[in-house]
């Protein structure tokens, strides 16, 4: 089905049945917004970028995802079935079954279980400021650095990270 307007785009007559209205191009199967593991997400932009508005879904892990489970990723995400939605889901949930690597999973030999594990959204926040707490609890180095606001990772601190405390050489005046 070809349309020869002004408003002609390949990427929506090549999907399905369009509707011109009023100058628009409408779409049947096109959903504006995708509701994928309790987010919403555009339904204009391509799968690779579109799971990466799911915190804790970076490009890496969005490519990998959308190449094992034999997506086009340059194909729109308004476009895939409520079927796939559900499929992409599940590989969100247990990405280790469409063979990811370890290495690409955020939760990596858990701290009360052992097992390496892939958390979004709520999930990744909880456990994040469990991990904090637990840190602070146990008065170790990470955790005191934690609760005073100061560089966890060893960086130095005379001529940086002054906005909370002042920390280094202090100007006599006078």
């Amino acid at each position: 089905m070809k349309f020869h307007t002004k408003y002609s785009n390949p990427d929506f007559t090549s999907h399905g049945f369009a509707l011109l209205i009023g100058g628009y191009l409408m779409e049947d199967d096109f959903k504006h917004l995708v509701r994928i593991s309790r987010k919403d997400v555009d339904g204009k932009k391509t799968i690779e970028h579109a799971l990466t508005d799911i915190k804790g879904v970076g490009l890496s892990l969005s490519r990998s995802l959308g190449l094992a489970m034999g997506f086009d990723l340059n194909q729109k995400i308004g476009y895939i079935s409520d079927e796939d939605v559900v499929k992409i889901e599940e590989a969100l949930e247990n990405p280790q079954k469409y063979n990811i690597p370890e290495w690409m999973l955020n939760r990596q030999r858990d701290y009360a279980t052992g097992e390496t594990s892939h958390l979004i959204e709520s999930d990744l926040d909880m456990t994040l400021r469990d991990d904090l707490n637990r840190m602070k609890k146990t008065r170790s180095y990470k955790g005191r650095r934690h609760e005073v606001g100061l560089p966890v990772r060893g960086q130095r601190t005379k001529s940086t990270f002054r906005k909370g405390s002042s920390v280094g050489v202090s100007r006599r005046r006078g």
